[in-house]
């Protein structure tokens, strides 16, 4: 790992780094030392590590429980070198969709080819973090809704660090398999008429979690329209599981 830069504000101290090819970025409490719980973000289609929705839950998380959070660039978004295969296959689906195609199966299909990449990835991040005097081996939890939930879903199956996970705006067809390895608990944002995700998918993917606990929170409105409240939940959610 190697650290590109350290700024404080308001009591965050937000520390850039690239682990091979992977930027990322680890917010902390300033002056913190010592264990803490770790929340990986996982950003949406088209965001990168510092998206204002991955700002606000870091801050907050922060601030308010006094966790780490880290958050990364996954192929092909923020600061990742370009990848043609990824790129090629993002142009030849929405020629496929322009043509007349289903889009949610063409986007459970990228999701899993992209997953096989991030696993190992944030997995190393996890390695790598916790390796800091000021974050240690703390229990982890995992956030991310739309890309974040297709490529988490595989993620938060495989990593036994994770307790706790907030998912939301994915679809059975991409993960059903590997919600059906998730046993901790699980809290699932839906957006009741999402037009990226059918509302039949996100269900299907939520009774597949075969977690003893799990919640689901659905709202009205499209697919980029969970409600802001739902960061209020989350940071509860999150603080009983971890802190």
């Amino acid at each position: 790992m190697r650290f590109i830069s350290e700024t404080s504000s308001d009591g965050n101290c937000e520390l850039l780094f690239i682990l091979g090819e992977i930027p990322g970025v680890l917010w902390t409490p300033g002056g913190a030392t010592g264990t803490r719980p770790l929340v990986l973000l996982g950003h949406g289609g088209g965001q990168h590590k510092k998206a204002p929705g991955i700002l606000a839950h870091a801050r907050r998380l922060v601030a308010e429980c006094g966790f780490a959070v880290v958050a990364v660039d996954v192929p092909g978004h923020g600061d990742r070198p370009m990848d043609e295969e990824y790129n090629r296959i993002a142009t030849e689906n929405q020629a496929r969709v322009d043509a007349g195609e289903d889009l949610a199966p063409l986007i459970a299909e990228f999701q899993a080819l992209v997953a096989r990449q991030t696993v190992p990835e944030w997995q190393a991040v996890l390695d790598s973090v916790q390796q800091l005097a000021h974050v240690g081996t703390g229990p982890v939890g995992y956030w991310g809704v739309s890309l974040g939930c297709g490529l988490g879903v595989p993620f938060v199956a495989a990593e036994t660090r994770v307790r706790a996970a907030v998912l939301g705006l994915g679809g059975a067809l991409a993960s059903a398999g590997a919600a059906a390895r998730i046993t901790v608990p699980v809290r699932y944002l839906l957006q009741w008429d999402d037009e990226r995700v059918p509302r039949a998918q996100g269900l299907a993917l939520f009774d597949a979690f075969v977690s003893a606990e799990k919640t689901l929170h659905a709202n009205p409105g499209r697919h980029g329209e969970i409600p802001a409240f739902e960061l209020d939940s989350t940071l509860r959610f999150f603080a009983r599981h971890l802190g």
